[in-house]
C-alpha cells in the first residue's frame, strides 16, 4: 500500500488545511512540453463562500428556522483547496469544516449536511465550468456543538488556458435543494 493510500482521511484533511497554497502540479516526466509549459502558468483558484450558502438553518416541519423553532445551524469556519495536472485536466481537491449546533428544539441525532463545490469562470457574465453536489453526516451528541469535515476529492475540470486561469474561483456553500430526490423524467407520449 503506498504511503497516500494508506493516509486516513483526517490525515489526508490535515494535510490539505496544513499545506501551502501551491501551483498545480507539473505533469508527468515524458509529457508533451505544452502539458510543462502550462503547468509552470498555473495556479489553483482561491475558495470562496457563496453570498447566501455560508449557512445552513433547519427548523421543524411548518416552521421559520429562527428563534425558538431552530432544530440546528451548520456553518463553514475553515476551506483548504489543492489541484493538480493530469492529462490536460484539472483535478481539484477541496476541503471544507465546519460545525452543526443544536437549536433551542433540539438537533436531531444525526444530520444530513449538503454542501455544493463549483469552479467558476469570475468576471463580466460568470460561467459555471464545473459543480458538485456532496453531502455528509454528523453524529450530534450532549454537547450540541459538533465540528465536520468533507474534502471533495473528484471535481475535474478542463485546464484553462493562462490567460483565463486567473478568473477561476471555487464557489462553497450549503445546497438544500441536493437533499431532494431528481425528479423522475416524463415518459415520452405515446401517439
Amino acid at each position: 500500500v503506498s504511503p497516500v493510500a494508506a493516509q486516513s482521511l483526517s490525515d489526508r484533511f490535515k494535510s490539505l488545511f496544513g499545506g501551502s497554497d501551491k501551483p498545480a502540479d507539473k505533469p508527468a516526466p515524458g509529457a508533451p512540453p505544452e502539458l510543462d509549459d502550462r503547468a509552470a502558468e498555473l495556479t489553483c483558484p482561491s475558495v470562496t463562500i457563496r453570498a447566501g450558502a455560508s449557512t445552513y438553518a433547519v427548523a421543524a416541519p411548518g416552521k421559520q428556522p429562527v428563534g425558538n423553532d431552530l432544530k440546528f445551524l451548520a456553518s463553514i469556519t475553515k476551506t483548504a483547496r489543492q489541484c493538480s495536472l493530469e492529462g490536460g485536466q484539472i483535478v481539484a481537491k477541496i476541503g471544507i469544516q465546519g460545525r452543526v449546533i443544536a437549536g433551542p428544539s433540539g438537533a436531531p441525532p444525526t444530520v444530513t449536511v449538503p454542501l455544493r463545490v463549483a469552479v467558476v469562470k469570475g468576471g463580466v457574465g460568470e460561467k459555471t465550468i464545473a459543480t458538485k453536489a456532496y453531502q455528509t453526516t454528523v453524529q450530534m451528541d450532549d454537547s450540541g456543538s459538533v465540528p465536520f469535515t468533507l474534502v471533495a476529492e473528484d471535481l475535474v475540470y478542463p485546464t484553462p488556458n493562462a490567460a483565463e486561469n486567473d478568473n477561476y474561483i471555487f464557489y462553497i456553500g450549503f445546497d438544500p435543494q441536493s437533499l431532494k430526490p431528481e425528479p423522475k423524467p416524463r415518459a415520452p407520449k405515446k401517439k
